[in-house]
């Protein structure tokens, strides 16, 4: 079994769609304390409004539609991001679905934290868990990764 250390600093991406950027917003002004002790990274258009409302310097990427969601899939992969704050509108279909839905399947795959709504951010942020190390289970895909294929 192997694992991969969450450090007391984590590295958290914040995504929200436009319907919900409010929203993230507003939670993390109200949660500005305990974000000013991680290091962010952001979507586009939620990197700017984080960064004005926390006074604190957050990573941006692409918007989601253009690409932003891949980005910080790729940095789950790559064991870059330790947490995902996403608060996505299960209202309205997004163009770009297929990437939502590819972004939340890594954090699975790789195992960590994932809030889709202001309640689960609650409950994740008051844990003892989000202030210290923490060593994350990485599932052994290895089977996968070595399968053969039919020609």
């Amino acid at each position: 079994m192997s694992t991969r250390k969450l450090e007391s600093r984590k590295k958290i991406a914040l995504v929200a769609h436009d319907h919900k950027k409010a929203d993230l917003i507003d939670w993390a002004t109200y949660n500005k304390k305990v974000l000013n002790k991680h290091r962010l990274f952001a979507t586009g258009t939620t990197g700017i409004l984080l960064e004005t409302a926390l006074d604190q310097s957050v990573t941006k990427f692409l918007s989601g539609p253009l690409g932003g969601d891949q980005q910080i899939g790729a940095q789950i992969a790559e064991g870059k991001i330790d947490v995902l704050i996403f608060f996505w509108d299960p209202m309205e279909a997004q163009p770009h679905d297929p990437d939502v839905k590819a972004l939340l399947r890594l954090a699975a795959t790789y195992n960590i934290p994932v809030a889709c709504n202001r309640a689960t951010a609650d409950f994740m942020f008051t844990s003892p868990l989000m202030h210290e190390d923490y060593d994350a289970i990485l599932p052994d895909y290895s089977a996968y990764s070595n399968r053969k294929l039919k020609k």
